[in-house]
């Protein structure tokens, strides 16, 4: 389902009486920390004060806040295969607590409807109807990827451009054997907890954009803070390719070997 993300303007807060110009300032501040995961996804202090302009410890401080009201958690940022040894670095991401500040239009309104459609049509029309609509976002992304070439890194990274575009602020990162293509905001994803459909029809939608088969690890719309993509790399798809094309054969092999039955003669002499 195609939804729209409205982008309003913000007005800063007035400054309250009880907290004073310190406490309206720590509000517009982490506001703006909110702003950079939602459209950045997952950073660390270090990367956060850098786009602030102000000191880590600073944005220490807002880091604990949030994160003791539930906007935001901590976790262990992916291991890539270009990072040395040592502490591995912390980032932070949102919650959907965080995410709630962000509208998700029509909502109930589409889930009422599908389930209406689940109800009328049976779990098939769901999928047609989950499949039809990723189709449109298929085809906006399909130029942005094609222009990539046919390196499905540099595909993944073309997708993750035009999937931003599309309000699901996506960035795409290689890793040891692989990479992964991250969406920290799903428009649909209160849809789509209901209705998974949507997932897996999106899935297939990268499968076919990045060129290869593909794994997804988490979605938002099940609790995950971030949906993440697997995208192995040609070794290991290749590898993937041989091992079930052996499994196809044993199977084959398995189905034609019939074991032969006994005849057993009643004694009597034929016509």
């Amino acid at each position: 389902m195609e939804s729209a993300i409205l982008f309003l303007p913000r007005e800063d807060p007035p400054v309250r009486p009880d907290l004073g110009r310190t406490g309206a300032d720590d509000g517009r501040t982490r506001d703006r920390v909110i702003d950079l995961l939602w459209r950045e996804g997952p950073l660390s202090a270090v990367d956060l004060a850098s786009q602030l302009g102000i000191s880590a410890a600073a944005v220490r401080r807002h880091l604990d806040a949030l994160e003791a009201q539930g906007r935001i958690e901590g976790q262990t940022a992916p291991h890539k295969s270009s990072r040395g040894r040592g502490r591995p670095a912390r980032v932070f991401a949102l919650t959907s607590a965080g995410r709630e500040r962000f509208p998700h239009a029509y909502d109930d309104l589409a889930v009422a409807a599908l389930r209406h459609l689940a109800r009328s049509g049976g779990a098939q029309a769901v999928i047609a109807f989950a499949q039809e609509q990723l189709g449109g976002l298929e085809e906006r992304c399909t130029q942005a990827v094609t222009t990539a070439g046919p390196d499905r890194f540099a595909r993944a990274q073309a997708l993750a451009g035009a999937l931003s575009r599309e309000g699901y602020a996506a960035t795409a990162s290689g890793l040891a054997g692989g990479g992964q293509l991250c969406q920290h905001h799903c428009p649909v994803a209160h849809v789509a907890a209901e209705f998974p459909q949507l997932c897996e029809a999106e899935t297939a939608v990268i499968s076919r954009l990045v060129g290869t088969h593909v794994q997804r690890l988490a979605t938002i719309a099940r609790g995950d803070s971030v949906c993440t993509t697997n995208i192995p790399s040609a070794a290991i798809s290749e590898a993937h390719r041989r091992t079930s094309a052996q499994h196809r054969t044993s199977d084959h092999r398995t189905s034609d070997h019939r074991i032969p039955v006994p005849h057993i003669s009643n004694g009597r002499t034929p016509a």
